[in-house]
C-alpha cells in the first residue's frame, strides 16, 4: 500500500511526523494475515487478532509503498500465529509475530451485541 497523509503518525495523533503511523502498520499486518487464511475457512468463518508483538524499526514517509509478509507459523486447534515483516523499498520497516483466532461470526457478533444490550440496561 502506498502511505498516505491519513495514515501518517502526524494525522491520527500518535505522533507528530508524516511517516507511517505503527497503528496503521499493525492494521496492515492484521488485514494481510487475515486475507492469507480466509479461503481455507468455511463459510461462517472469520478470524479475528488477538495479540501483536511487533518493532517497528524504521520510518516511511508519506509517498513510499509498503508491502507485508505473513508466514503461518503454528496452528493450535482455532489459535493461529504468523511471523510478519513489513518492508518499503529501503528494506525492513517492521517485524514479529501476529495472533488470529478462528470464530464463527455469528455467534462473536452475537455475543458481542449481548454485551452491548447489557450495559444499555
Amino acid at each position: 500500500m502506498t502511505v498516505t497523509p491519513e495514515m501518517s503518525a502526524k494525522h491520527i495523533g500518535s505522533g507528530t511526523v508524516p511517516v507511517l503511523a505503527t497503528p496503521m502498520m499493525i492494521a496492515l499486518i492484521e488485514k494481510t494475515c487475515r486475507l492469507s487464511v480466509k479461503p481455507s475457512l468455511d463459510e461462517g468463518q472469520e478470524t479475528v487478532g488477538t495479540l501483536v508483538h511487533v518493532s517497528h524499526i524504521a520510518a516511511t514517509p508519506v509517498g513510499l509503498t509498503v508491502r507485508c509478509e505473513t508466514t503461518l507459523i503454528e496452528v493450535d486447534r482455532r489459535r493461529l500465529v504468523f511471523q510478519v515483516a513489513v518492508y518499503d523499498p529501503d528494506g525492513l520497516v517492521g517485524e514479529g509475530l501476529h495472533e488470529r483466532f478462528v470464530i464463527d461470526e455469528s455467534r462473536f457478533e452475537a455475543k458481542a451485541e449481548s454485551k452491548l444490550k447489557k450495559t444499555r440496561g
